[in-house]
């Protein structure tokens, strides 16, 4: 199961745990997985190279885990980071909404 942790302040988003793979499918051929990285990873890629945040983050392909932590923005910036990772959220709620027996989400 791969745990999502979810942290909010002011009601955006300022940091994002993943950890563990889902199980749902063999290494390698686990959809659920790959798709919740596709959602997280993406969303973080969107955070640096689009809106040009400089996000800390820590990754381990083998564990099934990343984590990351948006710095404090100015309002512009600020924006720009809700809207990409308010739109993660939609993916991975929905994700969650069908594979709920392979992720937890935790806010």
């Amino acid at each position: 199961m791969t745990k999502v942790e979810v942290t909010r302040e002011g009601g955006h988003i300022v940091s994002l745990k993943a950890d563990g793979h889902t199980g749902y499918g063999v290494e390698g051929e686990d959809i659920v997985c790959a798709a919740l990285s596709s959602i997280i990873q993406t969303a973080l890629l969107g955070l640096m190279q689009v809106a040009g945040i400089p996000v800390e983050f820590s990754r381990n392909d083998g564990d099934g885990y990343i984590e990351f932590t948006v710095p404090t923005l100015s309002s512009d910036k600020r924006h720009d980071a809700d809207m990409i990772l308010d739109t993660m959220m939609l993916g991975i709620a929905d994700l969650y909404e069908t594979y709920s027996d392979f992720i937890e989400l935790k806010f």
